[in-house]
């Protein structure tokens, strides 16, 4: 199963450096190479959360004791996407602003005011991203210690079967042992009869 994760590491790196480097040119490109670029990273983008998905699956398949490895490499990852994200909407600022020019005109001189706007807003949700991802991680932790809690009382539970079968089992060897000295108190008075007839026949055998 870690064979798994491990591949989807691989991928993960590799989509990520392409990401990172489609980000880098995106303020650089004009037009329709823009739009195309942007649409390309937010596809990747996508790809890369998906991709996070897989492996948080496969963590969760990881035996407890061996999980705490994989869950702080994927704390790493999801910070890796979030950074990308957010560079990808300065990036996207950028972008609009020059597309909005273009369509009114403007020489970008009154632009200053609703690019730091936009900055402003931008920041805002980065924190507002960041909380929400704080918010995440505690629920998977939380998820995870839920799940390890089964775990345990899964296992308690099956110890427990097995108490209670070889509990019968005693019980039923009791009742059995009890029926055979039962049986055997009944015959006892019977074979003192015996014993005794046959200890009077022999004294009147010889007197």
């Amino acid at each position: 199963m870690s064979s798994d994760f491990e591949g989807y590491e691989q991928d993960f790196a590799v989509l990520t450096a392409e990401i990172t480097g489609r980000i880098g040119k995106v303020p650089k490109l004009l037009g329709d190479e823009k739009k195309q670029m942007v649409a390309n990273v937010e596809k990747q983008l996508e790809e890369a959360r998906e991709l996070l998905e897989q492996m948080e699956l496969e963590v969760r398949e990881i035996p407890a004791q061996s999980r705490g490895m994989y869950s702080s490499r994927m704390r790493s990852y999801k910070q890796e996407i979030g950074k990308l994200e957010a560079d990808f909407k300065r990036s996207r600022i950028a972008y609009s602003d020059e597309v909005r020019n273009e369509l009114l005109g403007d020489d970008g001189n009154s632009s200053e005011n609703q690019r730091a706007h936009l900055l402003d807003n931008t920041e805002r949700l980065e924190r507002s991203s960041r909380r929400l991802e704080a918010g995440y991680q505690i629920a998977v932790e939380t998820e995870q210690i839920g799940q390890e809690m089964l775990e345990n009382l899964s296992q308690d539970r099956e110890k427990i079967q097995r108490s209670r079968e070889r509990l019968r089992e005693t019980d039923a060897n009791l009742g059995k042992s009890s029926r055979i000295l039962t049986g055997m108190l009944r015959r006892l008075p019977i074979l003192c009869c015996l014993e005794e007839l046959k200890g009077w026949k022999l004294q009147k055998h010889f007197f």
